[in-house]
């Protein structure tokens, strides 16, 4: 049997799945966002900008492809595509044609309108659920589903999965935060107490954003608390799961309070990484991402060090601190026609295959999570996204936050930083997390 035939055959049930997806979006397999969707996170756990070409439209003809992909890579994705499709089964069958389109537009273009989105199309895992519930996403099966499932980290295969099934193709692991640190100021990087001693000591700081709804679930993820929204397919929020003000919560908090008020600690400047300057810097460890990697080399040099959030101690028990994962994936939109969807299908895998990986990463640095592109040499020589892939076994993927969230969390953060909470009882520290608790409920 060829190849082709039998991926028809195990695409089957998922074709059939994709189908009833398209019809459990709105009416006419459409839907609108208003505004909701969110591009890659960055930082601060905010939006960047994406950019999309102006003429991403997909094509009618059943035998014309589009692909939607962030604009920096959109000619290596192209370049690619053009060297493996004659290789392939489906050689002299159909065309492929990569259009420029940011991860978070194409998440929005998916949702205004599911038929004529793309066929293929990156976004950032935030958004699977509205896809999902606006039936934009055929889910892989058969051996394609075995690809993501025997090939990709946990993490990204959790991003990629709703109520227990995987809906897309993870692409990267590469966006959350670890710990950078000077090796001639921190010799020990795996307790947070021992950090801010040995910074304190040389006279030297920690620097972390409690300030920052992203950075802040550090502490609260790490004692096993919960703070997540759901949503409809319009990007309005219809629910809100937190549970801070527990003793979860107040662990978390104390943990808090202890790091600011140390000699050690200093609130992130938002450009920390130029404070590792061997002429004057002040910075002995960090909390970041890999946009701080070349810096952070460049100023330390053979003192460069990288490794996973430290361990925090709160009565006594020891937690690993915790954090938001960012994952980009690639979906493909329901089809009503199988062997386009097959091939469809067989496209997305070869694009978030171990090839592809490796080329992002040499070309642009995105971060694999495909699990042999993470063994190779070049991958593992990389310090910043070694850190960054042992960090992220602790953490879940980032889902969407109204901006109301950040506000809350932003305030929250400040009071602590400032020394409100020094002394203040468990008594208080729970009236603190009641507030927020009920405020983060009632964010829209």
């Amino acid at each position: 049997m060829k190849l082709k035939k039998l991926l028809s055959a195990v695409l089957s049930v998922a074709m059939l799945s994709s189908i009833a997806l398209t019809g459990c979006g709105s009416t006419d397999d459409s839907s609108t966002a208003d505004g909701g969707s969110t591009n890659n996170s960055t930082a601060d756990g905010g939006n960047t900008e994406s950019k999309s070409g102006g003429d991403a439209k997909p094509s009618g003809d059943a035998k014309s492809i589009t692909v939607w992909a962030p604009e920096e890579i959109s000619a290596l994705t192209q370049e690619k595509i053009d060297a493996w499709l004659p290789t392939s089964d489906w050689a002299g069958q159909y065309t492929v044609t990569v259009s420029a389109m940011g991860e978070g537009d194409a998440a929005t273009q998916m949702l205004t309108d599911v038929e004529a989105g793309a066929d293929v199309f990156g976004f950032a895992q935030d958004q699977l659920a509205r896809l999902v519930a606006a039936g934009a996403l055929s889910a892989p099966g058969g051996i394609f589903l075995d690809d993501v499932n025997n090939n990709n980290d946990v993490g990204s295969i959790n991003a990629a999965t709703l109520d227990n099934k995987v809906y897309a193709y993870p692409e990267t692991s590469d966006n959350g935060f670890f710990l950078y640190y000077d090796k001639s100021v921190v010799t020990d990087p795996s307790t947070l107490d021992g950090i801010l001693k040995q910074c304190s000591d040389a006279g030297k700081k920690f620097y972390m954003d409690i300030q920052s709804g992203w950075y802040d679930v550090a502490f609260f993820f790490a004692t096993g608390a919960q703070c997540y929204y759901e949503y409809d397919t319009e990007g309005n929020v219809t629910g809100a799961v937190c549970d801070y003000n527990s003793d979860k919560g107040i662990k978390a908090m104390k943990a808090m309070v202890a790091m600011a008020g140390n000699s050690g600690f200093a609130q992130s400047t938002g450009s920390d990484a130029a404070l590792f300057d061997p002429n004057g810097g002040t910075a002995g460890a960090i909390v970041s991402g890999t946009w701080d990697s070349a810096t952070v080399k460049e100023l330390l040099g053979d003192n460069f060090g990288a490794a996973k959030l430290p361990t925090f101690n709160v009565d006594g028990t020891d937690y690993q601190m915790s954090g938001f994962g960012g994952f980009k994936l690639v979906g493909v939109k329901p089809q009503t026609d199988s062997d386009k969807l097959t091939f469809c299908h067989a496209l997305a895998d070869f694009i978030t295959g171990e090839e592809m990986q490796m080329a992002r990463y040499e070309a642009n640095g995105w971060g694999p999570s495909n699990k042999n592109a993470q063994a190779s040499d070049a991958v593992k020589a990389d310090e910043a996204l070694s850190a960054l892939a042992e960090q992220l076994a602790f953490c879940p993927g980032q889902g969407q936050y109204p901006n109301a969230y950040w506000d809350l969390t932003e305030a929250f953060g400040t009071d602590i930083n400032s020394g409100k909470y020094a002394s203040a009882s468990d008594a208080d520290l729970t009236a603190a997390l009641a507030d927020l608790e009920a405020a983060i409920k009632d964010a829209k």
